[in-house]
């Protein structure tokens, strides 16, 4: 039980409401911020504005997955207005005060270092990336389905970046009967791609291999689908890019070329906010568990 802990946890969108409902369960006190248009009763916890958080007694402050942004703001669809986090209010929580997030940016992560405050970003972590691929790639393959007039099967679909999101798209397509070549740098990826019975492309070559594309999908948070690539690609084909903000293409030229671009990130939050928040809820409540020495060995 997390019984006694404090908890702040600051805007966010659908997923924050099965975290809250699980922290409830366990007994947490949650103070809700930019979050006064939620519905629905929370036992144990209470709406407030972020200056009347008493932040000096707070155990963990949970802030949306995107982070804030360069400026501190975050995101929150449950408010009229962003709610800021500032270094003169970080100030004031304990050293032990945990902070997590699903991922951080330059700001974020400088102002916890200064403050050498313990910042947890949640995609960082294996299991929560790998579950987090399930509702990933079941909305990639509902906007392909959206967004295209042919079917999936015997199309030509690259995969561009095979880390934990990337192999699981890989896999579900090249279930659904689509020819499926997937990019990589490391021989090891690419020896993983051959061994699944897909088309390893090295990702230097991308630009080389993409003239017959149905679909492009990237997970890499570079600019990797850039001019080159964009000048030999189909302008009928469509690019579903899942990179965190901005994303890895040149949207600009993309829509000058008059390809459907698509940037989708936080795709789980968006097509299935009921499984990512209880995914977020089961590992935020564990990490908070093993901070009070009760947590699974």
């Amino acid at each position: 039980m997390l019984t006694g802990l404090k908890v702040a946890v600051i805007g966010g969108d659908a997923r924050q409401v099965e975290l809250i409902k699980k922290l409830c369960e366990w007994d947490a006190t949650l103070y809700l911020v930019s979050l006064e248009h939620l519905e629905g009763e929370f036992p144990g916890a209470q709406k407030v504005k972020l200056e009347e958080v008493p932040a000096e007694e707070l155990d963990a402050i949970i802030l949306p997955v995107p982070g804030t942004d360069e400026e501190g703001y975050m995101e929150t669809h449950f408010a009229d207005e962003s709610p800021r986090l500032t270094k003169e209010w970080l100030k004031q929580v304990k050293s032990s005060c945990k902070i997590f997030t699903g991922i951080s940016k330059d700001y974020l992560t400088s102002l916890c270092n200064e403050l050498q405050l313990p910042l947890i970003p949640l995609f960082d972590r294996n299991d929560v990336a790998i579950y987090n691929s399930i509702p990933t790639v079941e909305g990639t393959i509902m906007m392909a389905i959206q967004n295209t007039d042919f079917t999936i099967h015997n199309s030509n679909v690259i995969i561009v970046g095979f880390g934990r999101t990337g192999k699981s798209l890989a896999r579900s397509f090249h279930a659904l009967g689509a020819n499926v070549r997937a990019s990589a740098r490391k021989q090891e990826d690419l020896a993983r791609i051959f061994e699944m019975g897909i088309e390893p492309i090295h990702t230097d070559s991308l630009s080389d291999k993409v003239k017959d594309c149905d679909i492009l999908i990237n997970t890499v948070p570079a600019p990797v689908i850039n001019v080159k690539v964009l000048q030999n690609l189909p302008q009928t084909a469509l690019i579903i890019d899942l990179a965190s903000k901005p994303g890895g293409t040149d949207f600009r030229y993309a829509k000058k070329r008059g390809i459907n671009a698509i940037l989708a990130p936080g795709l789980p939050g968006i097509v299935a906010p009921d499984t990512a928040g209880k995914i977020l809820a089961s590992v935020i409540s564990q990490l908070l568990l093993e901070k009070r020495g009760e947590g699974s060995s």
